[in-house]
């Protein structure tokens, strides 16, 4: 649980400010990767279906809000940040947990809502305006912004890394598009996408900062959702230099309405959830599948549980079969590719993100938590 002793030796000692930002300093990139090299057999996959979870907090406060978290793989560690401008580190491996690191800016505390990392530095996005883009120096208290937008209109609501070098971040419409911003020289510099380069944004085309997961890569393909009265599939084949568009059949109409997650299997197997907000036990048309990268979808467990969710993740290892979706009303598991779903507890969170296939950790409004699916006995 929280340890403010370990804060203050965090704070003075730059030995332990780097031993934590090697918890850090992961490629994100990676976890776009493909499972299917891993996939397990018809008869594997039967025997590891999950029958329930197990709820382990890792940190729980009454003010803390988390939207933005992402797993460190080879160092089996955790890190997020908070809607009070905070970073949090959790080690699994030792069960340490260092927070808050408190990311120095002006008076203004920003609103975090997308994190992502390359191997010597890390980002983290606030959302409205001015939107502003953080480089995590190594020395924590040296952060710098390294893009800021001022427009009335700006708010961004997911960020990614494809390698080293190139990265994305997606945002609501301040013109006639959505807002893309790209780097191209490892986080230095960021440029927006015009509008003549970008599909026109419908009326009332937006996006939702609900749980960082707007945007799907794999390899050099790229898929963003967009949601409100409008939600489609923007989809890049080269790492955002060109862009098409997708209809999708999801419910919206509403500014509330639409797809809120993406993930995507591996280039061809693609699964989005999202709904209204406001009516979270609707269950209708707010579950989408596709099966050839984006270009159609259908809809799935139409009028069944689960209602609206904020996130949708493949179980990896799973041939495209399992997914975890979540939401402040709980969390559910399909074994059959979202046709059915089980519900496996009321726990609320807004985000989250699979250590392996059995492990998890999730987000959400008061705590961060590791979630331990237990799987069928063969």
């Amino acid at each position: 649980m929280l340890n403010h002793k370990a804060f203050s030796i965090f704070k003075k000692n730059i030995t332990t400010m780097k031993y934590v930002w090697l918890l850090i300093l992961v490629c994100f990139s990676c976890k776009s990767k493909m499972y299917s090299s891993l996939d397990l057999n018809e008869k594997q996959q039967q025997s590891r279906l999950f029958t329930k979870v197990k709820i382990i907090p890792i940190i729980e406060e009454e003010t803390l809000n988390v939207r933005a978290l992402e797993i460190v793989e080879d160092n089996n560690a955790l890190v997020f940040l908070s809607s009070l401008g905070d970073l949090g580190v959790y080690n699994n491996e030792i069960e340490e947990l260092i927070f808050p690191v408190e990311i120095e800016t002006d008076s203004i505390k920003p609103n975090f809502r997308s994190l992502s990392a390359r191997n010597s530095s890390g980002y983290g996005m606030s959302i409205s305006s001015p939107a502003k883009l953080y480089k995590l120096n190594i020395d924590l208290e040296k952060s710098s912004i390294v893009y800021q937008e001022n427009h009335e209109k700006a708010f961004y609501d997911s960020l990614e890394f494809w390698n080293d070098d190139e990265g994305i971040a997606i945002g609501d419409p301040t013109d006639g598009c959505m807002s893309i911003i790209i780097t191209r020289d490892g986080g230095t510099s960021w440029k927006k996408i015009t509008c003549e380069n970008l599909p026109e944004a419908k009326d009332g085309e937006a996006a939702f900062a609900a749980s960082d997961t707007n945007i799907a890569i794999v390899g050099d393909k790229t898929w963003v959702a967009t949601g409100g009265k409008a939600s489609r599939i923007l989809f890049s084949p080269d790492k955002g230099k060109t862009w098409d568009v997708f209809n999708t059949p999801i419910i919206q109409g509403l500014e509330t309405t639409g797809m809120y997650s993406i993930d995507f299997y591996d280039d061809l197997n693609g699964f989005a959830i999202g709904g209204d907000y406001t009516l979270p036990e609707q269950n209708k048309a707010n579950k989408i599948r596709t099966q050839d990268g984006g270009k159609t979808w259908e809809l799935v467990a139409e009028n069944k549980n689960p209602g609206y969710r904020s996130c949708v993740k493949y179980v990896p290892n799973s041939n495209a079969k399992q997914l975890v979706a979540i939401g402040f009303n709980g969390i559910d598991y399909s074994s059959d590719g979202g046709n059915n779903w089980k519900h496996l507890s009321d726990e609320g969170f807004y985000t989250i993100r699979f250590l392996n296939d059995s492990i998890a950790f999730a987000g959400g409004n008061g705590r961060v938590s590791k979630l331990v699916f237990k799987q069928k006995k063969p």
